[in-house]
């Protein structure tokens, strides 16, 4: 019966989830052909960000719209979400305008390398852009390399000489081969997108490398974006008669009338940025964890193991997209396994103290990045660790409790079981009960593994019968 409840209960999740997702967005549902889709980038990129936007811009395509206005405030974010974002913009067969905006808004780190794939790139006053070197190698610089007196100024003369109008610090270069691998991917991977566009590859070279950063005037001046807008109204009103190729085909703008349609995240990437924050994720871990342990331990209660397995196949879904370091996860299991050996099999703390120290060294090393958003708030870590202490000294205490207790020994309960023989010599046959052993006395001879009845107690011996095998 419970299964076949289990299973009907399972069925109708999946069927109502399929209805959720095939059930239109309100987007999909009114889109005038020739409209002006506005999508909204805020906050840290990361993977639902990434789902978001690119969902918006292939649906903006599907429903013939006229571009797609991204309205950007991001402090920058993972690498691997950021290369979505920008494939799906590059991929767009309409435009796709960037506008970094309102005033005080920024366009960092990976918002930099947004706003130079994007068709037009456009900034308010008061907004800026830039330090777009990689966050988890960006403090690990070594001083630069002595220089030759003179060197600094041949490479400011060399620097003029070439036509450029700013001149330009020497570069210190990261210290370790792979983190010049990093940069320079990078570097390569913006100054594609700069040539690409049109665009200052130049200075995009200098933001990478150096992490520098620009205000929208002097991102204007140098011809790192194509204008500066107030407001929306003045940004569509400045685009009007633009004209953008995309492949073989030439588009003219003309958005100043065209109907607008305001692409809000849907449930899905709602959901998924709940999920893919990296304190969520690491909670559903562990309740996951904890859940099929107490399963395991009272098997046929059903609900923790259902639970359990739940949250452990979202939050294994949520590290898949996000930075994780497999020796911490790795870390993290071997803790909750030690922990479990120490609940099912008390072995006075070795277990449980040694799971709680790889438990709490895991969930430090967990999140492989620098980007504070996509980080493991300590408190987080310092209150399920403090949980799982209290766990380990409690099944600490209760082991020990029971080692003290005194031991009683019931002559009735021992009448009619069957033992084997553990040792066997002259004459002496002993055998082990409730983890003691104990002299028995048979009237047929006895070796090693020989299984006997009880059928008596004499003092401290058993007498015992010998079974046939």
């Amino acid at each position: 019966m419970y299964a076949q409840t289990l299973k009907f209960s399972l069925t109708i999740a999946l069927l109502l989830a399929v209805l959720a997702i095939s059930l239109p967005t309100p987007a999909q549902e009114e889109t005038p052909p020739g409209a002006l889709w506005m999508l909204q980038l805020d906050g840290a990129v990361g993977p639902s960000t990434a789902d978001y936007l690119v969902r918006g811009i292939e649906g903006a395509a599907e429903a013939r719209a006229a571009a797609v206005l991204i309205r950007i405030d991001t402090p920058g974010g993972l690498d691997s979400s950021m290369r979505d974002m920008i494939a799906g913009v590059l991929a767009s067969p309409i435009p796709v305008i960037c506008y970094v905006a309102p005033g005080g808004a920024r366009a960092a780190s990976a918002g930099t390398f947004l706003m130079y794939s994007c068709h037009i790139a456009a900034m308010a006053p008061a907004t800026n852009l830039g330090a777009a070197t990689p966050v988890s190698i960006g403090t690990p610089m070594t001083p630069s390399p002595p220089r030759e007196p003179g060197q600094d100024k041949a490479n400011s003369e060399m620097g003029s000489e070439s036509g450029g109008t700013q001149q330009f610090e020497p570069v210190i270069q990261p210290g370790s081969a792979l983190e010049r691998k990093v940069i320079n991917d990078a570097v390569a991977y913006i100054r594609s997108l700069a040539e690409l566009r049109g665009r200052n590859a130049d200075w995009a070279e200098r933001a990478v490398r150096e992490g520098a950063s620009l205000s929208a005037g002097s991102a204007l001046e140098l011809g790192v974006i194509d204008l500066m807008a107030a407001d929306t109204e003045e940004l569509l009103n400045a685009l009007a008669g633009r004209e953008i190729k995309i492949g073989a085909q030439v588009i003219r703008l003309d958005l100043a009338g065209a109907p607008r349609v305001i692409h809000d995240p849907d449930w899905r990437s709602e959901f998924l940025a709940v999920i893919t924050n990296p304190n969520v994720a690491y909670m559903l871990m562990i309740i996951g964890l904890y859940g099929l342990v107490f399963e395991f331990s009272n098997p046929g209660f059903g609900l923790p193991g259902i639970l359990g397995l739940t949250c452990l196949l979202v939050a294994l879904y949520a590290f898949q997209v996000l930075p994780i370091s497999y020796a911490g996860l790795g870390l993290m299991f071997l803790g909750i396994g030690l922990i479990a050996t120490e609940a099912m099999m008390p072995s006075f703390g070795v277990f449980g103290i040694g799971g709680l120290i790889a438990f709490v060294v895991g969930s430090i090393m967990l999140m492989d990045t620098d980007i504070p958003a996509y980080q493991i708030a300590l408190p987080v870590i310092l209150s399920l660790s403090t949980v799982t202490g209290l766990l380990v000294f409690g099944i600490l205490g209760l082991a020990l409790r029971a080692y003290r207790r005194p031991r009683h020994f019931s002559r009735d309960a021992v009448i009619d079981q069957s033992l084997i023989i553990e040792q066997s010599d002259d004459n002496r046959a002993l055998v082990r009960y409730e983890g003691e052993l104990w002299l028995v006395r048979c009237a047929d001879s006895l070796v090693v593994g020989d299984r006997v009845r009880v059928k008596a107690v004499d003092g401290l011996t058993l007498v015992v019968d010998k079974q046939e095998k």
